[in-house]
């Protein structure tokens, strides 16, 4: 089987990693400004419409969807969300090297292992073939049908 994969959809592909992973840097800087929010005051969260990175997260987090919609239009959940999920690794970088978190051996343990994993996914095929499943069901389905049909007359 050919793959689907071209350039541009491996762009579309890092699209969707950097646009999550950025957008959600972001939003944790700016949440981080704007301090704890109480499940009470739920109405506060407008006020951090009003911290720039907040903003350019949602715009961040706004590319993504549209990048994630993208990819999900020409290739199959099962294929997207695990090759995108490198995107997991981008955040423990950004957090550890701008944020200046701290990333314990077990979350490191856990990236390499998602690292390892993507490589398995990005290997097989990117999208199912609706047709041919579809035709090799009816192939299945008709005998089946004709043995019931044999029964029932006998």
């Amino acid at each position: 089987m050919q793959s689907t994969m071209t350039f541009r959809r491996y762009m579309v592909l890092v699209a969707v990693m950097l646009g999550a992973s950025l957008g959600d840097t972001c939003l944790g800087i700016g949440m981080k400004h704007m301090g704890p929010v109480s499940i009470h005051h739920l109405s506060s969260l407008l006020l951090a419409l009003r911290i720039p990175s907040v903003l350019i997260g949602i715009l961040l987090l706004i590319g993504f969807f549209a990048s994630y919609l993208t990819a999900l239009s020409w290739a199959d959940l099962s294929f997207v969300l695990p090759a995108t999920s490198f995107g997991n690794v981008v955040v423990a970088l950004l957090a550890k090297f701008w944020l200046h978190e701290h990333v314990s051996p077990a979350r490191w343990a856990g990236i390499l292992l998602i690292t390892v994993g993507v490589g398995f996914v990005t290997q097989g095929p990117s999208y199912t073939d609706h047709s041919q499943i579809d035709s090799t069901d009816e192939e299945a389905t008709v005998p089946a049908m004709a043995s019931n049909v044999k029964e029932q007359s006998v």
